[in-house]
């Protein structure tokens, strides 16, 4: 996760996360990334049913549950686990998390055990009734996806109409005083809708959105041919970049980010290198903070049937089971040899990511998407469109 907005705009700076020691305990939200111990934020899926069939879905849900989910007393249990292991977030994410009628009692019981509480969706459900007993429960923010304009959402979605109730959404959030953001993965299929998001936010007074690159998995997989060309990938970072660079001129202090392609940060600190900006530097120091791809360390998720794997997108590489084993004893495990691999993972990439400069702050991409291309987690990931110049090759 980049956070533009925090770097190229200068929302932190280095010496914010020192001031706290760089402890997840200590940090506040906005600083969690640059913490130095990287206990994991929870992505917890928390259903397997869903209301749409969305083209790039990672987990490929269906209208139907595909096993049975962890009850409120597991759940409960799994919260408790998290607690007190230290998790500072926990994500519920789905399927669509708002079709399990308990959802606001766990979000109340993850408050009531000392987690922060945040929820992805597709929002087609977010009534103001809804809304409001999530934002009485502690949630602290909804994140809700939306691919582009109208024609281009409701083709993403497979449901007409799915527009109009992502935007409705938003607005019984904004309505019930609850913090929501704007969720967009991004292909070929959508990118020059980029800007219209920016206009978009600035209409309905969103103050935050997360531009998803894409992963190879579950549907999105079908989608590996229409990811971005290299040379397109920069441009809609510059893109995005830009868009946000807009919005603080004009007095709207906007939360920008990019998730899944950890070249941007690099990237970014050449941008700026390019720029003569003064900040480039302080810069380069956060993003070591950060320390790039956290699969395994500071990012984990945790399925419907209690399933644990390195990341959402990673379904093909489970560490165990909840039912069986706690979350944290699972994340510990010193005898799953691939997990302790992956707590080092810099040191075991190959190709150009081994002998690339930035390492150290990328950490080798997303090792998801490296092995739904190539078949080997090792590999390089060919999102990567930094050119060998640029990362010390030649």
């Amino acid at each position: 996760m980049i956070g533009i907005s925090k770097l190229y705009l200068g929302a932190v700076e280095p010496s914010d996360p020192l001031r706290y020691g760089r402890r997840s305990g200590d940090l506040p939200n906005a600083l969690l990334q640059f913490s130095a111990d990287k206990k994991p934020v929870v992505v917890w899926n928390v259903t397997a049913r869903c209301d749409l069939r969305c083209r790039h879905c990672y987990a490929a849900v269906s209208h139907a549950s595909s096993g049975p989910e962890l009850t409120l007393e597991e759940g409960m249990s799994l919260l408790d686990d998290l607690a007190a292991f230290g998790c500072p977030v926990v994500l519920f994410s789905g399927g669509e998390p708002l079709l399990r009628p308990d959802l606001p009692d766990l979000v109340a019981y993850a408050v009531s055990v000392g987690l922060r509480a945040v929820l992805s969706t597709n929002g087609t459900r977010m009534k103001a009734g809804l809304a409001d007993r999530l934002k009485k429960a502690g949630l602290s923010y909804a994140g809700i996806s939306l691919d582009g304009t109208r024609t281009t959402h409701d083709a993403f979605r497979r449901q007409p109409g799915a527009y109009e109730a992502a935007l409705a959404g938003v607005r019984a959030c904004r309505e019930a005083g609850l913090k929501v953001g704007l969720r967009f993965t991004i292909c070929r299929g959508n990118v020059a809708d980029v800007p219209r998001l920016f206009d978009l936010m600035r209409e309905e007074q969103v103050p935050r959105v997360c531009f998803y690159h894409l992963v190879y998995c579950g549907r999105g997989a079908t989608l590996a041919q229409e990811d971005l060309s290299h040379s397109e990938a920069r441009a809609t970072v510059d893109a995005v970049v830009d868009g946000a660079a807009a919005h603080w001129r004009a007095g709207l202090k906007t939360e920008v980010l990019t998730v899944d392609n950890h070249c941007d940060g690099p990237y970014l600190y050449l941008r700026m290198k390019r720029e003569a900006n003064p900040r480039a530097e302080a810069v380069m120091e956060l993003l070591r903070m950060n320390g790039g791809n956290s699969s395994g360390v500071g990012i984990g998720c945790v399925s419907w049937d209690g399933a644990v794997y390195p990341d959402p997108f990673w379904r093909t590489r489970s560490l165990g089971n909840v039912r069986q084993q706690p979350f944290s004893s699972l994340w510990t495990d010193r005898g799953n040899a691939f997990l302790m691999l992956l707590k080092d993972k810099a040191r075991h990439v190959t190709g150009r990511c081994a002998h690339c400069r930035f390492l150290a702050v990328c950490a080798g991409n997303l090792r998801a998407r490296a092995e739904a291309a190539t078949g080997d987690p090792w590999a390089s990931d060919p999102a990567c469109y930094l050119t060998d110049t640029e990362i010390g090759l030649e």
